[in-house]
């Protein structure tokens, strides 16, 4: 399988602990507000109308209160490497090739085993632990994004209305950072359907200043899981074995036992 990234700007260690602390948790951070952003958000930079855009975008994932409120979330990331994820908690469950970590994302604490052996030297289990975590990172964002417009160190900018590749209008939003994480130059735009105010597709730039774009694909056959809105095909790419829970066991986050999605449906 190929290897996709995102930039690690948008959720460096420096920042991974601030965005579990504000959208891992149930919590609702403002009852005034349906959907605030987080603290950081650039929000006097940003465009009014992108930001209401971005507002529209989580009123059609579900909303926010739904997001707030969803608790665990599992998925293979375009069929290979599998998370198990506590929103609440920051406790991941991560499996590829044999490999399981189980680790918290919070402490960056945790135990891993390699074909049922437990890796006990020390310098292997801090790369399997950084190795997860950089997993969650990437592949999180590639089935989360449009969950996080408003996040800390976001910038949105209105492009005004374009077209996706199969020709329905789009608001066009430009999400930069500023001051966050290890690659504060990269640039995404993010078409987001008229119709429907669901993400439709995106292109990314490494460097926003002399980096050529990169189309990230689309964002199709948006679902429902609990609560929430998902969508697990990205053109010749799809993410498989998507559930969300209100519920799981503790056992799922504290033995290396085989998860076998279909056991929690």
């Amino acid at each position: 399988m190929r290897s996709f990234s995102v930039p690690a700007g948008f959720l460096s260690g420096l920042r991974l602990g601030l965005f579990l602390a504000l959208f891992g948790t149930g919590l609702n951070l403002s009852s005034a507000e349906p959907n605030p952003p987080a603290p950081e958000f650039n929000l006097a930079g940003s465009d009014p109308r992108a930001v209401a855009v971005a507002d529209q975008v989580m009123t059609a994932l579900g909303g926010r209160k739904a997001w707030d409120e969803t608790h665990y979330i599992t998925w293979r990331f375009f069929g290979g490497r599998r998370h198990v994820w506590d929103k609440y908690t920051g406790r991941l469950r991560y499996e590829d090739k044999g490999l399981v970590v189980l680790m918290n994302l919070n402490t960056t604490s945790g135990r891993a085993w390699q074909d049922g052996v437990e890796i006990t030297n020390a310098d292997s289990l801090a790369d399997m632990l950084r190795r997860a975590q950089g997993a969650w990172v990437n592949d999180s964002y590639w089935l989360l994004m449009p969950y996080k417009l408003k996040d800390s160190g976001v910038t949105l900018l209105d492009l005004g209305v374009g077209q996706d590749s199969q020709g329905n209008a789009c608001d066009v939003l430009q999400l930069t950072f500023k001051n966050v994480g290890l690659t504060p130059d990269n640039k995404y735009h993010i078409l987001v359907d008229r119709s429907t105010h669901l993400v439709s597709e995106w292109t990314y730039w490494k460097d926003a200043a002399v980096d050529e774009p990169r189309s990230l694909g689309p964002w199709r056959d948006w679902q429902r899981y609990g609560k929430i809105m998902l969508a697990p095909n990205h053109g010749e790419r799809q993410h498989t074995e998507i559930g969300v829970f209100r519920t799981l066991p503790d056992h799922v986050f504290e033995t290396p036992a085989p998860f076998v999605l279909a056991d929690y449906q």
